[in-house]
């Protein structure tokens, strides 16, 4: 079954450099994490990278982040877990969606990511 909010299929190599900067920016920068912080930051331009669940219920929740994404510029991507995208962000619930505001030291991961997904987006 195809979800409404994903719009590509990311590569698991991408995925999980994708949780490495989320862990990463956790601990040297700053990261946003759920629907609403994650558009707050994306709405105010703050969000360097977007990482979206694909595995998330109700879809309705995520539908929105992706089209802000492109509208403000900011590079996003889906990972296949909420379990594992919750235990990147140091929580020990779920997370549907988590945003990278300040890289820290995940600055080259981050744009390493940004450039494999504005080609996945082709």
């Amino acid at each position: 079954m195809s979800k409404i909010y994903v719009k590509f299929e990311t590569p698991k190599e991408i995925a999980d450099k994708a949780y490495e900067a989320i862990e990463l920016a956790r601990s040297t920068g700053k990261i946003g994490k759920g629907a609403n912080e994650v558009t707050k930051y994306v709405e105010r331009a703050q969000a360097a990278l977007v990482v979206m669940s694909e595995n998330v219920e109700p879809e309705e929740i995520l539908a929105h982040i992706s089209l802000i994404c492109d509208e403000r510029g900011i590079p996003y991507l889906y990972v296949p877990d909420k379990m594992e995208l919750g235990k990147a962000c140091g929580l020990s619930v779920n997370a549907s969606t988590a945003c990278v505001v300040t890289p820290g030291k995940a600055r080259e991961l981050i744009e390493e990511i940004s450039e494999t997904v504005a080609a996945l987006k082709k």
